[in-house]
């Protein structure tokens, strides 16, 4: 075992003593130290659950003959992070998620890990911390929340909160309403209940073989969360003793899958950022033009909120992810998963309860899957769009350019009535390094669906958006503005072209015109030039990369 490096032999007689000091035995010590790296926390309602599930890895792990030792991982709420300087840092979160990962597991030479995790950038960092370390290891995801209610209908944070900004704005909403959505739009323990970036990553981790099947939408609150976490403290054990690593689970077929599965979802455009950073750490070759022919053969099966009516829990009752992947089992590859069952054999187990939340392709909500790359004299290196929450008419749009330097001025000037109808709102200098931290344009993006103009104004921004946005949105421009990408010179009143369905993105500029532009270009300051966001702002790659650390 790895640990014998820290407790056998007389030379560790100070070693063992320290262990000792811990409460463990000497009989512990002839066992497997399995890590139990918790990102709990009183500040995440998707994680304020966790201590509860912790009792239940623990006594898995003990139940498998191993010995845990639980250690604590950083976590930001996206949610309560956004819009304003917070949101500079979840995205530079993932690396010191992975840095962690890596940090205490081989100082401590454990044995193997379970990652207990769910919002949106701790889970694909503790992927990318286990593909790294290639030490055995599972995932658990804490689960979704229920929906609220109010007045006999469901509610989702981002529908009834976000999006309700504007509507109070424009003096839509009641004082009392307003009100209520404020205090039942989340009533409880969970990962936001919608197809956001926590739920996408959930769902995409069960697909790549690194949580046990049904891991991904068993509900924060239910007795079948508790169970699978005793499981997977159990199953580590076996993993350890079967030396199944995590490379051995995440290969280009399992990515390829995880891929496949996010497309007939229809996930958070996050998404392609952490598989590309996984795939890094992985070692395992991959670029955008994957997503995009993957997606183009791939139908898009559900209609999760934001996208639709379908929440989380809707696709739990359905059959959750072994009901996709038996619904996408002749697209997907048979690889292994760490439950010891191959994909096909998971799929062939399940079963689909509700045809309407889990479609048959021939009744598919689009042909195409969910995502889309775009390719032009924009973003020369891609741009990412969630097309499945597009609708058919801006499918296909031409505007004028409304420039920003930065989210908040853009956010004035959509809730100042300033942006109109026919306006592409560009928000840039707020990629990975630019940013710093790529912040994510949920508030704009809920300010223009609330001011009605969702239908007739597009965005596109080298920062990035929440699984939460619906409409003409553009994110992950590349290069970015910091770093020189075109997005850099556009100008107010320049003609932009969005065509999603030929993957286009482009200004009416010729080249000789951007290079004029560019030789008159300076970069404007760092906005932030201390600390660790400084740091990550020098060393982070593009987002067509996955923005990860160089």
């Amino acid at each position: 075992m790895r640990s014998d490096l820290t407790k056998k032999g007389i030379e560790r007689i100070p070693h063992r003593a320290l262990l000792h000091a811990t409460g463990i035995s000497t009989k512990d010590l002839g066992r497997p130290f399995i890590g139990v790296a918790t990102s709990f926390t009183d500040l995440i309602p998707g994680h304020i659950g966790m201590r509860d599930l912790e009792r239940f890895i623990e006594r898995g792990v003990c139940y498998g003959g191993g010995v845990p030792f639980l250690f604590g991982v950083p976590g930001i709420c996206d949610g309560i992070a956004m819009g304003h300087l917070g949101m500079c840092y979840p995205l530079a979160l993932r690396e010191i998620v992975a840095d962690t990962i890596e940090t205490v597991c081989n100082a401590h030479q454990l044995d193997g890990i379970i990652c207990l995790t769910n919002c949106d950038k701790i889970t694909p960092g503790m992927l990318m911390g286990v593909a790294r370390l290639n030490i055995p290891a599972i995932i658990v995801t804490a689960g979704p929340m229920i929906s609220g209610r109010y007045k006999q209908r469901k509610l989702a944070f981002v529908h009834d909160t976000f999006e309700a900004v504007a509507l109070a704005k424009k003096g839509e909403i009641s004082a009392k309403d307003l009100a209520c959505l404020e205090t039942e739009s989340c009533p409880g323990a969970g990962s936001c209940q919608g197809l956001y970036t926590a739920n996408t990553m959930a769902c995409l981790t069960e697909t790549l073989g690194m949580s046990l099947p049904g891991c991904a939408t068993a509900l924060a609150i239910s007795a079948k969360k508790r169970r699978i976490a005793q499981a997977s403290g159990e199953r580590v054990v076996e993993l350890v003793k079967k030396n199944i690593l995590p490379r051995d689970i995440i290969t280009k077929k399992a990515m390829e899958n995880a891929i496949v599965v996010d497309m007939a979802l229809g996930g958070s455009s996050n998404t392609v950022l952490h598989l590309m950073a996984i795939a890094h750490e992985a070692g395992i070759d991959f670029d955008l033009k994957t997503f995009d022919k993957i997606g183009k053969s791939v139908p898009h099966v559900t209609l999760l909120e934001p996208a639709g009516e379908h929440f989380m829990e809707d696709l739990e009752y359905a059959g959750g992810i072994p009901a996709v992947l038996k619904r996408l089992k002749s697209r997907l590859n048979n690889t292994i998963t760490l439950s010891g069952k191959k994909i096909f054999s998971i799929a062939d187990s399940a079963e689909i309860y509700d045809e309407d939340v889990i479609r048959p392709f021939d009744q598919a909500y689009h042909k195409e899957g969910g995502l889309a790359v775009l390719f032009g004299n924009i973003a020369p290196n891609g741009a990412i769009v969630k097309q499945a929450a597009v609708s058919p008419k801006m499918m296909r749009f031409s505007g004028k350019a409304r420039v920003f330097n930065r989210e908040e001025e853009a956010m004035q000037a959509i809730l100042g009535g300033k942006v109109k109808k026919g306006d592409v709102v560009v928000i840039r200098y707020e990629g990975p390094s630019g940013g710093p931290g790529m912040r994510e344009m949920l508030a704009p993006t809920s300010a223009i669906v609330g001011m009605g103009l969702h239908e007739d104004v597009a965005l596109i921004t080298d920062g990035r958006f929440s699984g939460g946005t619906k409409g003409p949105c553009i994110g992950h421009v590349s290069p970015e503005a910091a770093a020189g990408g075109p997005i850099a010179i556009l100008r107010n009143g320049d003609l932009i072209t969005i065509d999603i369905a030929n993957r286009k993105i482009a200004v009416a500029l010729s080249k000789a015109e951007i290079a004029k532009r560019f030789k008159s270009w300076k970069s404007i300051q760092p906005k932030i030039k201390t600390g660790y966001l400084s740091r990550y702002s020098k060393s982070v790659s593009s987002a067509d990369k996955g923005a990860v650390l160089k």
